[in-house]
């Protein structure tokens, strides 16, 4: 009988496995064993500083070893994260820690289980493609950037000296690449390769013009066979994760592959699916990108993490939990606020639970999870548990294709950051931003308005000033960059970087 070991190989320490092969098994034989498991999303609170997680990895790997711990099985999905940043200090890794950590820890933070190595590769040799098109007189422009792991000030804005005159380029860190987001969202190679064939390479004479019109696409997908296979590891309990897809959902989408979560659903009964930063910035885009667009499963239940100090230390943003807790649930999801005790904060368990209950949460989820892990969780999950055993799978919510590209991001600001529409404002140059893109997407034959969204914003604010009175803050547009391969449009919100510097460690 056709197991999951089938599709299953040795990378290193780690296993890699052929979702998109085993995926395929499955619809063509469709008396194969397999699992319906439920997804849950973990995300998080906006935190204080952009550099500064509150444990939605630790939460994740606690979680399911806690679930496992009473007998459900649980697996979890996690984002690889960005070595540039992750390895270099600025924010904390993917691995979790302490007991709630996994067992190779350095293979995941250092990107050692190689599909970002190997996007980066493919899209720079798409750039290198695109350089000689300018060379052979196809393109006058060049759209795409190249990619690199490590963050460089000088390289955001760059100009090549082609001899007959300097060409525009620039240099974002590989997470943001549109390569990357095409891996995310895609279910096949094939999917892969006709993705890749409608990214725009550039311009000739004002009109895009897409890499398939130009090169041989195997050479990308050839690159990419091992990236595309979701890597598996194990927490230090013992717990199943796979890590696949790239991290930063507030200048990219930031959340796992769509194959590696359905696989990881065919395998188990219920899958934790971490998004990144915020419910603001992850969990945003995992609903209305991920499910709205893209067909992924839309979460049984969510869990926001947390931190003591980030939700009750700061008068003036203590309003963004609550949001975050409370729009999920406005959208049917149940959920379970989660805080993330670090050592000392154990006496403040009494008043983090009343604060909860003045708020109308469900009961807090509250524990030391770097110290005591799983364990802290386990006895506190029976309204979780109860949930997950008799909750119904949830309806498929309806599309946004063919809205209005403004009229979709007033939409996101006002349920997403609490901001109504007559508040979005338009940054000079905005509107010119929106019909270039308009533009350039009519000459490649396709609508603006059937792309799907994704803000690209600051990761550790909501809006243009949080600490404004509710009813003055704002959001402003500032602009437009099509992704058409990915099938998605970026608009530009707050202060944002794609290559974003490292601190000193």
């Amino acid at each position: 009988m056709t197991t999951i070991e089938d599709f299953t190989s040795q990378y290193g320490l780690v296993q890699k496995i052929d979702a998109f092969g085993y995926m395929k098994y499955l619809a063509e034989n469709p008396d194969a064993p397999r699992k319906h498991g439920k997804v849950i999303l973990v995300t998080a609170d906006t935190p204080l500083k952009a550099s500064r997680g509150e444990g939605k990895t630790t939460t994740t790997i606690a979680l399911i070893d806690a679930l496992n711990k009473r007998g459900i099985d649980a697996a979890a999905v996690l984002r690889q994260p960005s070595m540039g940043i992750t390895a270099a200090g600025s924010k904390g890794g993917a691995s979790g820690g302490g007991k709630a950590s996994l067992t190779h820890p350095e293979l995941i933070d250092w990107g050692l289980c190689g599909e970002m190595g190997a996007i980066a590769a493919a899209q720079n040799l798409l750039v290198s493609f695109a350089e000689k098109a300018i060379d052979d007189g196809k393109l006058d422009t060049v759209l795409v950037p190249r990619v690199s792991e490590v963050p460089s000030r000088s390289l955001r804005s760059i100009a090549v000296d082609y001899g007959k005159g300097n060409v525009a380029e620039k240099v974002v860190l590989t997470p943001t690449s549109e390569l990357m987001q095409i891996v995310v969202l895609s279910r096949s190679m094939d999917e892969i390769a006709d993705r890749v064939s409608k990214m725009i390479a550039g311009t000739k004479d004002g009109k895009a013009v897409t890499f398939g019109e130009f090169i041989d696409l195997w050479r990308i997908t050839g690159i990419l066979a091992d990236a595309v296979k979701p890597a598996k590891t194990e927490t230090v309990n013992g717990s199943p994760v796979y890590v696949h897809g790239g991290p930063f959902a507030n200048v990219s989408i930031g959340i796992p592959t769509l194959v590696s979560v359905e696989m990881a659903c065919a395998l188990h009964d219920v899958v934790i699916v971490e998004a990144g930063y915020g419910t603001d910035a992850g969990a945003q885009k995992w609903l209305d990108i991920a499910c709205r667009e893209f067909g992924a499963q839309w979460p049984s239940a969510a869990v926001v993490v947390t931190r003591a100090s980030t939700w009750r230390d700061d008068p003036d943003l203590a309003w963004r939990y609550p949001f975050h807790v409370q729009r999920l649930e406005g959208l049917d999801i149940p959920t379970f606020p989660l805080i993330n005790l670090w050592d000392g904060e154990d006496d403040q368990i009494p008043a983090l639970k009343e604060t909860a209950e003045e708020l109308g949460f469900r009961a807090p989820i509250i524990g030391n999870l770097f110290r005591d892990g799983g364990e802290a969780l386990a006895p506190q999950l029976d309204g979780f548990v109860d949930v997950l055993e008799n909750g119904s799978m949830p309806a498929e919510p309806h599309s946004h294709k063919g809205m209005a590209l403004t009229e979709n991001v007033k939409w996101v600001a006002e349920h997403a950051y609490g901001v109504p529409a007559d508040r979005v404002i338009y940054k000079p140059g905005f509107t010119e931003s929106v019909s270039a893109a308009m533009e350039l997407c009519q000459s490649a034959g396709i609508s603006l308005d059937d792309l799907a969204l994704v803000a690209v914003k600051s990761p550790a604010t909501m809006t243009d000033n949080d600490r404004a009175p509710e009813e003055e803050r704002t959001v402003t547009l500032k602009k437009v960059e099509v992704h058409a391969g990915a099938g998605l449009v970026h608009v530009n919100l707050t202060s944002s970087l794609t290559t974003p510097m490292p601190k000193i460690v």
